[in-house]
């Protein structure tokens, strides 16, 4: 009896710390877009080059204690994609394996490789194993996009994830429409308005940048062209150059910071299963 309450004890703590550094993982994530956005604004109203997410991390080394922050970013990305991993393997809230669902979780195991990716480069940051990103996110793009289609079958790898991307741009669409990420949070008093409209903007502005983002990869595929491939900052600089481009990229901008700042709250009041 002593062991099986010992047993109990120790999987409440584990699964209390897994649920803690989720929790922060979507503050780490909401950190980063607040930079990009703020970026992007910056990129609107000086002309300039936007920032992605590589880059926005590598702006924080110069700031005081940007070392330690970017320890907590590393961290905290590290157990942002345990958990979408966790949901893309053990599917703790039960989603099944309808098409539907599949797809779903699909879509969790790339988020777990991207943030994955993003927490080692900001812990080697943190560590000064490596020095902030200077080549624009679109020639990083096109660097992997271009070593991926050398590989067997690699171009209907990179044109499935475009399609993938577009995919989860249309799923971020849909929650912006549908106003369904609510459900997601904890709590039965419903959620001041603001802070609905505040997701809701947030989710359209990161579905459209997922999109662009999606589409440029799926050309490059669909013409054997990496030079075709692009990333975020590529995404926001389209918007840049398109008509009325500075007054979309800054709207754009405003959407991703908001989006941010809904991360922060989902860090709070978000519904975190972890475990089988």
């Amino acid at each position: 009896m002593r062991s099986r309450a010992a047993g109990s004890r120790i999987t409440d703590k584990s699964h209390r710390a897994a649920t803690l550094i989720a929790r922060l993982g979507f503050a780490a994530r909401g950190l980063v877009y607040l930079l990009v956005g703020w970026f992007a604004l910056d990129a609107a109203r000086r002309g300039n080059a936007p920032a992605d997410n590589q880059e926005a991390m590598g702006s924080l080394l110069h700031q005081p204690l940007g070392q330690v922050l970017l320890g907590i970013v590393t961290l905290g990305l590290l157990g942002y994609a345990l958990w979408r991993f966790s949901e893309a393997v053990f599917d703790p809230e039960r989603r099944g394996t309808s098409a539907g669902a599949i797809v779903e979780r699909i879509g969790f195991g790339w988020s777990a490789l991207v943030h994955t990716t993003l927490a080692v480069y900001a812990g080697r940051l943190a560590l000064r194993l490596a020095r902030p990103e200077t080549r624009p996110g679109d020639e990083r793009a096109q660097d992997w996009s271009g070593w991926l289609m050398e590989q067997p079958g690699g171009v209907w790898l990179l044109g499935g994830i475009g399609l993938l991307l577009i995919g989860g741009a249309g799923a971020q669409a849909w929650k912006a429409w549908r106003n369904k990420f609510a459900s997601e949070l904890s709590g039965d008093v419903p959620l001041p308005r603001y802070v609905c409209m505040a997701g809701q903007i947030g989710y359209a502005a990161r579905a459209l940048v997922f999109a662009l983002v999606g589409w440029a990869l799926l050309a490059a595929a669909w013409h054997a062209r990496a030079q075709e491939a692009g990333g975020m900052s590529q995404a926001l600089r389209t918007l840049r150059d398109g008509p009325f481009g500075s007054l979309l990229l800054a709207i754009v901008a405003a959407g991703l910071m908001l989006f941010g700042v809904y991360s922060f709250i989902e860090a709070r009041f978000r519904r975190v299963r972890v475990g089988k």
